[in-house]
């Protein structure tokens, strides 16, 4: 029996760092747009349509950032307000009906129309909630129109997808009483990557399965007292909330990242639902096994090193956790926007006990910490990446963590990797 799975019976007997003490900073951020989530929300929810109402930054951040060509049709845009609107001499919500009326004839294959606002649209007061109110009634049944704030203000980028699921909640249907246990994954995922995890759980016997958000807007599973929520993704609070609110558990494990995070998130749902343990050791051993060795490729070169944190995503933690149990990494200091301790309780139990916790940011005093702890990886947004690789330090870019799938066995090894590749570039770079 694997280490991973010897832990999987008992995640919180270490110490960690579940009662550490954290550092709360609260000066200046370095924080990127919260309109960021748009870029892979868009390309799981294949019947939605993101209608961002900011300014011309704003589509220029997205076209950039998503790297679509203008020719190309996403399933994002931007209504733009312009000069017009600043000064109050247009009416902002007729000229935002008028873009909704030629979109939607434009493309009658939308049936879930998010209005996102951004921090223009948050400036000029627009009631973005209101006139998704008004323009539902208008092209319901056909056309589902919600509204969620994606404003660069927000704490961190990844605030954008909380703020979209969340309003998402709402609208999902109610369990009919008596209906049987049913299991919820919440969290943007890859399609490969929840494919994946049906098979996992079909596998293993535990069924329904739901995930949110949705390939399809219709799809939306039903939630209330017999759902069991599993999180995918850290940075859920709102939306996890709601629905304990709509009577779902959340289920207690850490983040599926890594082998030894995949094998205790498929635990926590396979002892709710009552899976044998022979039975769950046969689904998970040939996969399990087939990742621990992948995974071990990379830690004779990364075992001892040393890896500091800035907030940027909120993956940081589960991040820190795989680094330090699975590749032998020493984590200085995790950063994260925002530390929600009953969510990452499981990852904090298997943090090193000594590592530096913080939350929020004062970057000017927590790039003087990285500079005299000289790691030997800093992961980092991208506005702070070229000043420290300039300084002589090796990062990794912490978006990239988001725009790639690293969930689950199959993707164990990639997550491992992308942490060595700047690792090695690095020494190339001193030959």
């Amino acid at each position: 029996m694997s280490t991973a799975i010897r832990t999987a019976q008992n995640p919180l007997d270490a110490t960690g760092c579940g009662d550490a003490p954290v550092l709360r900073e609260r000066g200046q951020r370095e924080v990127f747009c919260g309109l960021t989530g748009i870029i892979w929300l868009h390309r799981k929810i294949q019947d939605a349509f993101f209608l961002i109402v900011g300014s011309r930054t704003c589509a220029h951040l997205m076209q950039s950032a998503a790297g679509v060509m203008i020719f190309a049709e996403p399933r994002f845009a931007t209504a733009i307000i312009d000069d017009r609107d600043l000064a109050g001499l247009a009416d902002a919500n007729d000229e935002l009906d008028a873009v909704v009326d030629k979109l939607l004839d434009r493309r009658p294959d939308i049936k879930l129309l998010f209005l996102v606002g951004s921090c223009p649209s948050e400036v000029i007061k627009l009631d973005l909630s209101r006139a998704a109110s008004r323009l539902s009634r208008r092209f319901a049944p056909r056309v589902r129109i919600l509204n969620y704030s994606g404003s660069g203000i927000e704490t961190t980028f990844t605030q954008g997808e909380d703020n979209c699921l969340a309003s998402m909640v709402p609208e999902m249907p109610a369990s009919p009483a008596g209906a049987p246990a049913s299991l919820l994954v919440v969290g943007t995922l890859a399609d490969v990557v929840e494919d994946q995890l049906r098979r996992r759980f079909d596998e293993l016997g535990i069924g329904p399965v739901g995930f949110l958000p949705p390939r399809r807007a219709g799809e939306l599973p039903a939630v209330g007292p017999a759902t069991r929520m599993l999180l995918a993704q850290p940075y859920l609070a709102e939306t996890a909330r709601l629905l304990e609110e709509r009577g779902a558990q959340r289920l207690e494990a850490p983040f599926p990242l890594g082998v030894e995070g995949t094998t205790l998130w498929l635990k926590a749902a396979a002892d709710a639902f009552g899976v044998p343990a022979e039975r769950f050791e046969r689904v998970t051993e040939r996969p399990r096994q087939r990742a621990e060795a992948a995974v071990a490729r990379y830690r004779d070169t990364m075992a001892g090193l040393s890896v500091f944190f800035f907030p940027d995503s909120q993956l940081e933690i589960p991040l820190a956790r795989f680094l330090a149990r699975e590749l032998g990494m020493r984590p200085i200091e995790v950063g994260t926007p925002y530390l929600h301790r009953s969510h990452m309780a499981a990852d904090l139990a298997l943090l090193p006990s000594g590592t530096t916790l913080s939350e929020g940011q004062d970057v000017d005093r927590q790039l003087d910490r990285c500079h005299a702890a000289a790691p030997d990886l800093v992961v980092c947004g991208l506005g702070l990446a070229n000043p420290l690789e300039a300084a002589g330090l090796a990062t990794k870019w912490s978006i990239e963590l988001v725009f790639t799938p690293i969930q689950g066995y199959e993707q164990a090894a990639d997550l491992a990797e992308l942490f060595a590749r700047p690792l090695a570039r690095r020494r190339r770079l001193e030959v």
